[in-house]
Protein backbone atom coordinates (compact mmCIF):
# COMPACT_ATOMS: atom_id res chain seq x y z
CA UNK A 1 0.00 0.00 0.00
CA UNK A 2 1.44 3.71 -0.99
CA UNK A 3 1.78 5.88 1.87
CA UNK A 4 -0.43 8.69 0.44
CA UNK A 5 -2.89 5.61 0.84
CA UNK A 6 -2.07 5.18 4.19
CA UNK A 7 -2.17 8.66 5.25
CA UNK A 8 -5.69 8.75 3.87
CA UNK A 9 -6.83 5.74 5.61
CA UNK A 10 -5.57 6.72 9.11
CA UNK A 11 -7.42 9.93 8.49
CA UNK A 12 -10.73 8.50 8.17
CA UNK A 13 -10.37 5.75 10.68
CA UNK A 14 -10.08 8.66 13.16
CA UNK A 15 -12.69 10.94 11.72
CA UNK A 16 -14.92 7.37 12.03
CA UNK A 17 -13.24 7.02 15.66
CA UNK A 18 -14.20 10.62 16.78
CA UNK A 19 -17.22 11.30 14.96
CA UNK A 20 -19.58 9.43 17.09
CA UNK A 21 -20.44 12.72 19.65
CA UNK A 22 -23.08 15.22 19.29
CA UNK A 23 -23.44 18.79 21.02
CA UNK A 24 -26.28 19.12 23.10
CA UNK A 25 -29.13 21.51 21.31
CA UNK A 26 -26.85 21.69 18.31
CA UNK A 27 -27.08 18.34 17.77
CA UNK A 28 -23.55 19.12 15.39
CA UNK A 29 -21.34 16.22 14.95
CA UNK A 30 -17.96 16.01 16.99
CA UNK A 31 -14.09 14.67 16.62
CA UNK A 32 -13.68 13.47 20.18
CA UNK A 33 -10.26 11.36 20.73
CA UNK A 34 -9.91 11.10 24.26
CA UNK A 35 -12.64 9.49 27.05
CA UNK A 36 -14.82 11.32 29.24
CA UNK A 37 -12.77 9.83 32.02
CA UNK A 38 -9.82 11.44 30.51
CA UNK A 39 -11.38 15.00 30.13
CA UNK A 40 -12.70 15.03 33.82
CA UNK A 41 -9.06 14.23 35.11
CA UNK A 42 -7.54 17.03 33.01
CA UNK A 43 -10.25 19.59 34.09
CA UNK A 44 -10.06 18.50 37.71
CA UNK A 45 -6.14 19.15 37.57
CA UNK A 46 -6.31 22.51 36.13
CA UNK A 47 -9.14 23.68 38.09
CA UNK A 48 -6.91 22.74 41.53
CA UNK A 49 -4.06 24.00 40.02
CA UNK A 50 -6.35 27.46 39.62
CA UNK A 51 -7.13 27.78 42.76
CA UNK A 52 -4.24 27.08 44.63
CA UNK A 53 -2.39 29.80 42.50
CA UNK A 54 -5.82 32.48 43.08
CA UNK A 55 -7.45 34.53 45.43
CA UNK A 56 -10.85 32.80 45.73
CA UNK A 57 -13.40 34.76 47.10
CA UNK A 58 -16.11 33.06 49.69
CA UNK A 59 -19.55 34.20 50.82
CA UNK A 60 -19.53 37.46 49.83
CA UNK A 61 -22.73 38.85 48.50
CA UNK A 62 -20.84 38.70 44.81
CA UNK A 63 -19.44 35.25 45.80
CA UNK A 64 -23.21 33.64 46.30
CA UNK A 65 -24.45 35.44 43.39
CA UNK A 66 -22.09 33.41 41.33
CA UNK A 67 -23.12 30.07 43.11
CA UNK A 68 -26.80 30.70 43.04
CA UNK A 69 -26.90 31.72 39.58
CA UNK A 70 -24.56 28.98 38.54
CA UNK A 71 -26.11 26.14 40.47
CA UNK A 72 -29.52 27.37 38.74
CA UNK A 73 -28.54 27.44 35.56
CA UNK A 74 -26.79 23.56 36.31
CA UNK A 75 -29.91 22.36 37.27
CA UNK A 76 -31.53 23.00 33.65
CA UNK A 77 -28.66 21.18 32.21
CA UNK A 78 -29.61 17.58 34.09
CA UNK A 79 -26.29 16.57 33.56
CA UNK A 80 -24.89 15.15 36.48
CA UNK A 81 -21.33 16.74 36.38
CA UNK A 82 -19.59 17.68 40.39
CA UNK A 83 -20.93 21.30 39.34
CA UNK A 84 -18.40 24.18 41.26
CA UNK A 85 -18.67 28.13 40.99
CA UNK A 86 -16.32 30.26 42.18
CA UNK A 87 -15.70 33.91 42.18
CA UNK A 88 -11.54 34.62 41.92
CA UNK A 89 -10.00 38.04 42.72
CA UNK A 90 -8.95 39.17 39.28
CA UNK A 91 -9.56 42.57 37.17
CA UNK A 92 -9.22 40.56 34.06
CA UNK A 93 -12.86 40.71 32.36
CA UNK A 94 -13.43 36.68 32.24
CA UNK A 95 -14.32 33.57 32.86
CA UNK A 96 -14.08 29.80 32.27
CA UNK A 97 -14.98 26.62 32.66
CA UNK A 98 -13.35 23.54 33.03
CA UNK A 99 -14.16 19.75 32.08
CA UNK A 100 -16.38 18.46 34.74
CA UNK A 101 -18.53 21.82 35.18
CA UNK A 102 -16.14 23.82 37.27
CA UNK A 103 -16.78 27.40 36.18
CA UNK A 104 -14.27 30.68 37.50
CA UNK A 105 -15.50 33.91 37.40
CA UNK A 106 -13.11 36.77 37.95
CA UNK A 107 -14.20 39.42 39.59
CA UNK A 108 -13.33 42.15 36.66
CA UNK A 109 -16.26 40.36 34.64
CA UNK A 110 -18.90 41.83 36.99
CA UNK A 111 -18.08 45.45 36.49
CA UNK A 112 -19.56 44.44 32.97
CA UNK A 113 -22.32 41.80 34.33
CA UNK A 114 -24.91 45.15 35.53
CA UNK A 115 -27.20 42.26 36.98
CA UNK A 116 -28.37 38.66 37.44
CA UNK A 117 -29.21 38.29 33.85
CA UNK A 118 -25.85 39.45 32.37
CA UNK A 119 -23.93 37.66 34.65
CA UNK A 120 -26.10 34.62 34.09
CA UNK A 121 -25.18 35.01 30.58
CA UNK A 122 -21.55 34.85 31.10
CA UNK A 123 -22.14 31.68 33.60
CA UNK A 124 -24.14 29.93 30.75
CA UNK A 125 -21.87 30.16 28.04
CA UNK A 126 -19.27 28.96 30.47
CA UNK A 127 -21.76 26.12 31.37
CA UNK A 128 -22.24 25.61 27.69
CA UNK A 129 -18.71 25.33 26.91
CA UNK A 130 -18.67 21.85 28.98
CA UNK A 131 -21.78 20.40 28.03
CA UNK A 132 -21.00 20.47 24.24
CA UNK A 133 -17.34 19.27 25.75
CA UNK A 134 -15.15 21.74 23.48
CA UNK A 135 -12.43 21.29 25.74
CA UNK A 136 -11.95 17.58 24.87
CA UNK A 137 -12.59 18.44 21.37
CA UNK A 138 -9.74 21.16 21.44
CA UNK A 139 -7.47 18.56 22.34
CA UNK A 140 -8.34 15.55 20.23
CA UNK A 141 -8.08 19.07 17.08
CA UNK A 142 -4.68 19.29 18.33
CA UNK A 143 -3.84 15.49 18.24
CA UNK A 144 -5.45 15.26 14.66
CA UNK A 145 -3.70 18.57 13.31
CA UNK A 146 0.20 16.95 15.14
CA UNK A 147 -0.98 13.63 13.43
CA UNK A 148 -1.18 14.70 10.32
CA UNK A 149 2.39 16.92 10.72
CA UNK A 150 4.08 13.81 12.03
CA UNK A 151 2.65 11.34 8.63
CA UNK A 152 3.91 14.32 6.51
CA UNK A 153 7.24 14.56 7.46
CA UNK A 154 7.54 10.56 7.47
CA UNK A 155 6.12 11.09 3.69
CA UNK A 156 8.23 13.76 2.63
CA UNK A 157 11.08 12.72 4.22
CA UNK A 158 11.42 9.59 2.42
CA UNK A 159 10.44 11.29 -1.22
CA UNK A 160 11.23 14.75 -0.70
CA UNK A 161 13.16 15.61 2.23
CA UNK A 162 14.28 19.05 1.01
CA UNK A 163 10.99 20.50 1.47
CA UNK A 164 10.15 19.37 5.10
CA UNK A 165 10.93 22.68 6.54
CA UNK A 166 9.09 24.82 3.95
CA UNK A 167 6.06 22.31 4.83
CA UNK A 168 6.08 22.26 8.71
CA UNK A 169 6.64 25.95 8.64
CA UNK A 170 3.30 26.53 6.02
CA UNK A 171 1.86 23.75 8.14
CA UNK A 172 2.04 25.13 11.62
CA UNK A 173 0.51 28.61 10.03
CA UNK A 174 -2.43 27.20 8.05
CA UNK A 175 -3.49 25.00 10.85
CA UNK A 176 -3.53 27.74 13.22
CA UNK A 177 -5.23 30.02 11.09
CA UNK A 178 -7.14 27.77 8.69
CA UNK A 179 -8.14 25.57 11.16
CA UNK A 180 -7.56 25.78 15.10
CA UNK A 181 -8.48 29.71 14.62
CA UNK A 182 -11.96 29.29 12.91
CA UNK A 183 -12.63 25.98 15.20
CA UNK A 184 -12.45 28.22 18.32
CA UNK A 185 -14.69 30.72 16.92
CA UNK A 186 -17.17 28.21 16.05
CA UNK A 187 -16.96 27.25 19.32
CA UNK A 188 -17.33 30.18 20.93
CA UNK A 189 -20.42 31.19 18.92
CA UNK A 190 -21.95 27.34 19.75
CA UNK A 191 -21.02 28.06 23.38
CA UNK A 192 -23.42 31.51 22.87
CA UNK A 193 -25.90 30.01 21.13
CA UNK A 194 -26.24 27.02 23.55
CA UNK A 195 -25.97 29.18 26.69
CA UNK A 196 -28.87 31.24 25.32
CA UNK A 197 -31.21 27.99 25.39
CA UNK A 198 -29.77 27.67 29.21
CA UNK A 199 -30.74 30.64 29.87
CA UNK A 200 -34.11 30.47 28.58
CA UNK A 201 -34.42 27.31 30.67
CA UNK A 202 -33.85 28.57 33.68
CA UNK A 203 -35.77 31.88 33.49
CA UNK A 204 -33.49 34.99 33.04
CA UNK A 205 -33.99 37.39 30.94
CA UNK A 206 -32.34 36.75 27.15
CA UNK A 207 -32.89 40.81 26.56
CA UNK A 208 -30.13 40.71 29.43
CA UNK A 209 -27.61 38.84 27.03
CA UNK A 210 -27.75 41.49 23.92
CA UNK A 211 -26.87 44.57 26.80
CA UNK A 212 -24.09 42.56 28.17
CA UNK A 213 -21.91 41.89 25.11
CA UNK A 214 -22.81 45.47 23.97
CA UNK A 215 -20.84 46.00 27.26
CA UNK A 216 -18.02 44.01 26.62
CA UNK A 217 -17.77 45.56 23.28
CA UNK A 218 -17.17 48.94 24.70
CA UNK A 219 -14.36 50.68 23.68
CA UNK A 220 -13.02 47.60 23.24
CA UNK A 221 -10.41 47.80 20.01
CA UNK A 222 -10.50 44.17 18.15
CA UNK A 223 -8.80 43.13 15.45
CA UNK A 224 -9.70 41.31 12.28
CA UNK A 225 -11.72 38.34 13.15
CA UNK A 226 -9.80 35.59 10.80
CA UNK A 227 -6.62 36.40 13.45
CA UNK A 228 -8.68 35.41 16.66
CA UNK A 229 -10.16 32.32 18.38
CA UNK A 230 -12.96 34.69 19.06
CA UNK A 231 -16.10 36.09 16.89
CA UNK A 232 -16.10 39.93 17.12
CA UNK A 233 -18.52 41.90 19.15
CA UNK A 234 -20.35 43.28 15.93
CA UNK A 235 -21.08 39.75 14.41
CA UNK A 236 -21.62 37.58 18.10
CA UNK A 237 -24.31 39.99 19.17
CA UNK A 238 -26.11 39.71 15.53
CA UNK A 239 -26.12 36.21 16.00
CA UNK A 240 -27.24 36.71 19.46
CA UNK A 241 -30.29 37.97 18.74
CA UNK A 242 -31.19 35.83 15.72
CA UNK A 243 -31.24 32.64 18.30
CA UNK A 244 -33.28 34.81 20.96
CA UNK A 245 -35.82 35.65 18.02
CA UNK A 246 -36.44 31.76 17.74
CA UNK A 247 -36.93 31.56 21.31
CA UNK A 248 -39.39 34.28 21.68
Amino acid sequence: MQIKHIFSLIIFTLFLIGCTHKTPYTNRDQMILISTEQELALGEQSYEKTLKESKVIKNTKDALRVKNIGEKIAKVTKKNYKWEFNLIENKAKNAFCLPGGKVVVYTGILKIAKNDSQLATVISHEIAHALARHGAERVSAGMLSQGVQVIGNIVLGSQAPQYTKTFNIAYGVGAQYGVLMPYGRMQESEADEIGIYLMHKAGYDLKEAVKFWENMSKGKKENFEFFSTHPNSENRIKNIKKIISKLN
